[in-house]
């Protein structure tokens, strides 16, 4: 039986000198949504979070009344941009699912969400909808460039954290994920700004799930310009409510494929020359009342094994 060990550390961030000063970035600290801690995931097990899916995962990453904001689909910098600007406003971070061929186009944007403090994971190459109705080796080919595409333009390691387009999971690739060492996440709290123009309705949408649910994964994305919009309405109203944001990081980076990173060079090369020179933003520190994010260290049950076992039968799943 082959079954490896997802491990879940919470990670503290001393207040530093560097800290102290970085805190005078945020414009109004005492109000910030801040972060509350910061989860460290080792992803060599290929662990699977959040509840909008029928195969098994692990057990919830989340405490009542917690949320991780995350964005899909980016990055695009007239949306991607104005998002990071208001997570900096509220001293908050946010994990980042970007598309392979969005990363190549606007690699400044991509740096740009690296260099605030947030963490980056894919979404495939070119966002097919339903990846599992391409052959496997289309399939994976979307993943693994996805993963080169994205580090290329990030011109730096990314999580090993990867998001079903469509969250049209399977467990053929949620096997080859686990293979290669590579977390899914799916999601708890639909904000629906896929489907509607309007960041009022996106606000309420989103803040009376979260609330009815008591917290969750929240899925948004980066290249709606309604969702920017939104988004000060959303993280004003998750503070209202006492909702505390935890941040997603992962122990080790992914690798590549090797193979891709010469064939995706001549794309990234295309790129415009003021693509190219990522215009950083101020990098607040996430932060609570009290300037410290706790120290807490957890352990997650092993993770699922979705490799055949010797004699070919699939490893029985059981509910934590």
């Amino acid at each position: 039986m082959h079954i490896k060990i997802a491990t879940l550390s919470l990670a503290l961030f001393a207040a530093t000198g560097a800290d102290v000063a970085l805190a005078s970035s945020c414009a109004h600290p005492e109000t910030a949504l801040g972060v509350s801690r910061v989860v460290e995931i080792d992803t060599s097990g290929g662990p699977m979070f959040g509840s909008a899916t029928k195969r098994e995962k692990e057990h919830d990453l989340l405490a009542d009344n917690e949320v991780v904001l995350t964005f899909d689909d980016g990055p695009v910098p007239g949306v991607t941009t104005p998002i990071l600007d208001t997570l900096d406003r509220y001293c908050t971070k946010a994990t980042f699912f970007a598309v392979g061929e969005m990363a190549l186009a606007h690699p400044a944007a991509m740096k740009d969400v690296i260099a605030r403090g947030h963490t980056v994971g894919t979404h495939t190459w070119s966002h097919p909808n339903n990846l599992k109705r391409l052959s496997p080796e289309k399939a994976q080919d979307q993943i693994e460039r996805g993963f080169a595409a994205v580090a290329l333009g990030a011109g730096t390691g990314i999580a090993p954290f990867f998001r079903f387009p469509g969250l049209n999971d399977s467990d053929e690739l949620l096997t080859y994920l686990q293979s290669r060492g590579i977390a899914s996440f799916t999601v708890d709290v639909i904000s629906n700004d896929s489907f509607t123009g309007s960041p009022q309705r996106i606000a309420d949408r989103t803040l009376k799930l979260v609330t009815a649910r008591r917290g969750g994964i929240l899925l948004f994305h980066d290249l709606k310009r309604p969702t920017a919009k939104a988004l000060p309405a959303i993280l004003a109203g998750l503070k209202e409510k006492g909702f505390k944001v935890v941040h997603l990081r992962a122990k080790t980076n992914v690798v590549p494929l090797a193979t891709l990173d010469a064939e995706l060079q001549p794309l990234l090369a295309k790129a415009p020359a003021n693509a190219l020179v990522p215009v950083y933003g101020p990098i607040p520190p996430a932060l609570t009342k009290e300037g410290l994010i706790p120290v807490e260290t957890d352990v997650a049950p092993p993770a699922r094994s979705r490799l055949p076992e010797p004699d070919g039968n699939q490893q029985a799943a059981k509910k934590p």
